[in-house]
């Protein structure tokens, strides 16, 4: 499926990535523009970002669970994760309403 129409990145490109990142340190804390700087390329217009993120948050839990990583290890970083996620994209909605009211 692609992912970025800028810079026609699929999402199994940006799987790849990821898997490698965490190949690296499986703690690390993963965000778009750490996935696109690995790609060597560059947000443009960034409306891929929220796709990206669920990307990251799915790849990561994935991971864990073929690394059969315990509750302990996991603490509440991807719920965590999640819930900002949802929170940002709530923002977003209302910011976009507010901006088309009337007076």
């Amino acid at each position: 499926m692609l992912v970025c129409s800028c810079n026609y990145i699929t999402d199994h490109d940006i799987r790849a990535v990821i898997t490698e990142l965490l190949d690296q340190d499986c703690w690390q804390l993963i965000v778009p523009s750490k996935v696109y700087h690995a790609m060597s390329k560059r947000g443009r217009c960034c409306g891929c970002f929220p796709a990206v993120v669920d990307l990251i948050i799915q790849t990561t839990e994935d991971y864990h669970a073929r690394r059969h990583s315990t509750d302990s290890e996991i603490v509440d970083f991807m719920s965590r994760l999640k819930k900002f996620h949802e929170d940002q994209r709530r923002a977003d909605i209302e910011r976009r309403l507010k901006s088309h009211r009337a007076a």
